[in-house]
Order: C-alpha cells, then structure tokens, then sequence
C-alpha cells in the first residue's frame, strides 16, 4: 500500500540481509543440522530452528533489548547522563533491574569480540532513521549502553574477554521505528535465515 518510503524499503531490505544465516555455528543453524542428521522432514528441522532462534539469548534478544529499554528509560532520569545509564547498568548485571538474569541484552557474541560488523553497519541505518522521526534520544540511550556496558561488567562481574554490541541491540529499535510489530520480530529473523538454513540441512543431507 505504499506506506512505506523507498528509504525505509532499502532499510528492511538491509536488515534481511544483515540477519541472514552466517556461518554455520550459530544456536539456530546447528539445530537445523543436527535434526537433519537424523532423517527427519524439512518442516521439523525448520520449526526446531525456529524455536531455537526465538529464545532471547539467540533471535529472542532483539525484542528482549526493546523491554530492557523501556525498563530503562522509566527508571534513568536522565538519558544523557552516562553516571545514571552505568549507575542502572550496575544493578542490572547485578540481577537487581528487568528480568534478573543480569544480562545486559544486546551486547555480547559467541564469535564476534571487538566489533560485529553488522551492527556497525545498521547503526548507521538506525541513526539516520531516529533522525527522521525525531528518536534520536532513544539513539543515545542505545549508544551509552554500547558504549558503557562492557565496563560494567568487566568492573561487576569480572569479565575480561572484549565485549561488543551485536546487531541486536539496534535491530528491535529500527523495527519499532518502522511500525514493525514486535510478534514479527523473530518470524522477519526466520525469514532472512531460511535460505542459508535450507542450504545446510541439504549439505548434511546429500554432500
């Protein structure tokens, strides 16, 4: 219906791509392979897939970076003052904010350290599109947590290896910005991982 700029088309096109299978290793994939290797139907392995990409530490933590946010931006009083944002980061690792897991969402990767460069490119995105809709203090709250995070739980809990953002700490705000239901979330992730889902069930199955 053409309720969408061409700009914002380019973006979820963008995102696609962005979230697409890659690698192989990830929680999703490997379950893909793994109900392969027995034998059993397509619409199995990829419905097991599915359920394993919805958990919030896997696809799941897109939507859960979104609740975390709103959790925060009731509780900082000041979205700019980077001793607030660490001050409630504190207690958030600690257990004593959101869902108590201390976890902060968002940041973090099994194979990504110092950078994940898919959420370097889809910040840019994100920047110019909290611009358009006058979001653009929602931005820095995200940038601040990117920013202070790591910190924080390197002084709280003792973590030493680099910790970076990943792109899910951008993609739910950019889905939310285009009006993108949040029970879409995980099946728009699903649809962008299909084909390279499709592609390793059928390497396990005849290579």
């Amino acid at each position: 219906d053409h309720a969408y700029s061409d700009d914002e088309a380019h973006m979820l096109d963008v995102m696609l791509m962005l979230q697409a299978e890659h690698g192989g290793g990830n929680n999703s994939t490997f379950t893909t392979r793994v109900l392969s290797s027995s034998g059993t139907d397509a619409y199995s392995a990829y419905a097991a897939a599915i359920g394993s990409l919805k958990g919030p530490k896997h696809g799941g933590a897109n939507a859960k970076v979104g609740a975390m946010i709103e959790d925060a931006s009731e509780k900082i009083c000041d979205w700019e003052d980077e001793d607030q944002v660490a001050d409630y980061l504190t207690r958030l690792v600690r257990g004593e904010e959101f869902d108590g897991t201390g976890l902060i969402y968002g940041l973090g990767h099994a194979v990504y350290t110092v950078s994940d460069p898919r959420a370097v490119i889809i910040k840019k995105y994100a920047r110019g599109l909290a611009e358009a809709k006058g979001r653009e203090r929602k931005l820095h709250l995200l940038e601040n947590i990117e920013k202070l995070g790591p910190g924080v739980m390197r002084d709280v809990r003792g973590v030493k290896k680099p910790i970076c953002a990943n792109i899910d700490l951008y993609t739910g705000f950019i889905y939310k910005m285009l009006g993108v239901p949040e029970t879409l979330f995980t099946p728009l992730f699903a649809v962008a991982r299909m084909a390279g889902w499709s592609g390793h069930r059928m390497e396990e199955l005849f290579c």
